[in-house]
């Protein structure tokens, strides 16, 4: 198959390119993020790019920072932030996808032990539905390991948060910081 891979950095990639490949599939990357700040953006596509470039990757890069629209979609939402998060990758993912005739898409989100893996599949699924694209699943988490030791091994920038400034807030100031307390 033909699969759009939505990739969050360079780390995230290695291990689903890898069982992507395996597999037979013919992958081409995609990088869509609305992180904070545009530096760390900055950091983590050039980190990509040189990972794709290592990696004979073919990459489709988004070169537009969606900070303003990510911070407007989630005011006095705070809480259900990544569900946000989740549907707007993976519905960017797949109108690429579709655009590009390719027959699935998935997300390196699907590698992370720290994201909300079945929320991801659910939304990725009704989004495949709706853009007539399906997502491509697999639970690429037990790569984990694989993966973080294969990135230090080529000594790329590995991040500390998944590039939202909540949850940056959240690794700096403790998981009640937005409360009203």
């Amino acid at each position: 198959m033909k699969i759009l891979l939505h990739c969050c950095c360079g780390p995230c990639t290695i291990y689903p390119l890898e069982t992507l490949r395996a597999a037979g599939h013919q992958v081409h990357g995609y990088y869509y993020n609305h992180i904070h700040p545009y530096t760390e953006w900055q950091q983590r596509r050039e980190t990509l790019a040189d990972y794709a470039e290592e990696a004979d990757l073919p990459m489709i890069y988004d070169e537009q920072y969606r900070l303003v629209e990510f911070l407007r979609q989630n005011v006095y939402r705070e809480s259900r932030r990544c569900l946000f998060c989740y549907h707007d990758r993976l519905e960017h993912t797949a109108k690429i996808a579709r655009r590009g005739k390719f027959d699935a898409f998935t997300s390196t989100l699907l590698y992370s032990k720290f994201q909300q893996h079945e929320q991801i599949r659910k939304i990725g699924e009704s989004v495949g539905k709706t853009v007539g694209v399906p997502l491509f699943y697999e639970d690429f988490r037990s790569g984990w390991k694989e993966g973080i030791e294969a990135s230090k091994e080529r000594g790329m920038y590995r991040q500390q948060y998944c590039g939202c400034i909540y949850s940056e807030g959240e690794r700096y100031l403790g998981k009640g910081w937005l409360s009203d307390k």
